[in-house]
């Protein structure tokens, strides 16, 4: 219990600080969610991504051992969501919302700021990076998908995946690493300032989106498809890690991202597509708070 307790002071507590505070101050200030989050998305993530991988040292073997273990993590918890929705006969669009709600975690805003505390490690936040990049790219196609199958559609979306700004700074960034080029300083310093940004733009964002949707009352779907995302999450990426190779900073951090909460980018999907987006929204923010508790016992497993 101490360790436990030593755990969520030390690494969950100051990553909710900053929610607390986005969800306390953000609507007595007025600030908007939308605005924030756009200026993180379009600009502090590419930063981001420039700052962390165009230095990085990451063999490529051990790259593509975690592009697939994360791809395969993600897409069984996807299928997960599906079983355990059609087990309780909801309707297609609710089926979609499962699948949606179970596939998407909140590898930025929560996954990138706990990982950088429970594990303290450069190489850490390296690894980190290229499991929310991978992670980001299989939810918005699973996203697409669930919302298509769940209602007639256009497949454009999908080159909305392409044109997501961390994906577009992704080749940019390995061209940088891979040729060992730096960037002058004029370039570098206003990159590393905005990448620094990035996790408490992020983090208050979610706070203020999290204030303006009210407290849910749980039910059995908001419960189920919270403990696929909570609970399915990190024990299949725990046995994953195994016929996968995967060991030691490469394995927590893995596992970490994998137990994250769902993303509020899932409640814009199911929105956008109406794809019961009250359930998912309430199945947001009720993962959000349950996974003070998950998060806690992970990080002590691992």
């Amino acid at each position: 219990m101490l360790q436990l307790l030593t755990i969520f002071f030390n690494i969950l507590a100051p990553v909710l600080l900053l929610v607390v505070l986005g969800y306390m101050f953000g609507p007595r200030l007025q600030l908007e969610a939308r605005t924030l989050s756009r200026f993180a998305y379009f600009i502090l993530t590419p930063a981001f991504i420039i700052d962390v991988l165009s230095t990085a040292d990451i063999q490529a073997s051990l790259a593509l051992q975690m592009v697939g273990y994360s791809i395969v993590v993600q897409l069984l918890c996807a299928a997960i969501g599906f079983i355990v929705a059609q087990l309780l006969r909801r309707s297609t669009q609710v089926t979609a919302a499962y699948v949606i709600i179970a596939s998407f975690p909140n590898v930025g805003n929560f996954g990138l700021p706990i990982i950088d505390f429970a594990l303290e490690s450069e190489q850490a936040r390296v690894y980190a990076t290229i499991y929310f990049l991978v992670m980001l790219t299989v939810s918005f196609l699973v996203g697409i998908i669930a919302a298509n199958w769940g209602r007639s559609g256009s497949l454009r979306s999908v080159v909305a995946v392409i044109k997501t700004p961390a994906i577009i700074a992704l080749p940019p960034a390995l061209l940088f690493n891979w040729m060992q080029i730096s960037l002058p300083p004029l370039a570098a310093r206003p990159v590393e300032l905005l990448a620094g940004a990035l996790i408490p733009t992020m983090l208050v964002a979610l706070g203020v989106q999290l204030a303006q949707t009210g407290i849910p009352r749980p039910n059995v779907d908001i419960i189920s498809s919270s403990a696929v995302r909570l609970i399915g999450g990190p024990v299949l990426a725990l046995l994953l890690a195994i016929p996968f190779g995967l060991e030691g900073i490469a394995r927590g951090t893995g596992v970490l991202q994998a137990s994250m909460p769902t993303a509020v980018l899932a409640s814009i999907i199911a929105l956008e597509n109406e794809l019961a987006p009250q359930f998912v929204i309430a199945a947001v923010l009720f993962s959000t708070l349950a996974s003070v508790l998950t998060l806690t016992v992970v990080v002590a497993i691992i």
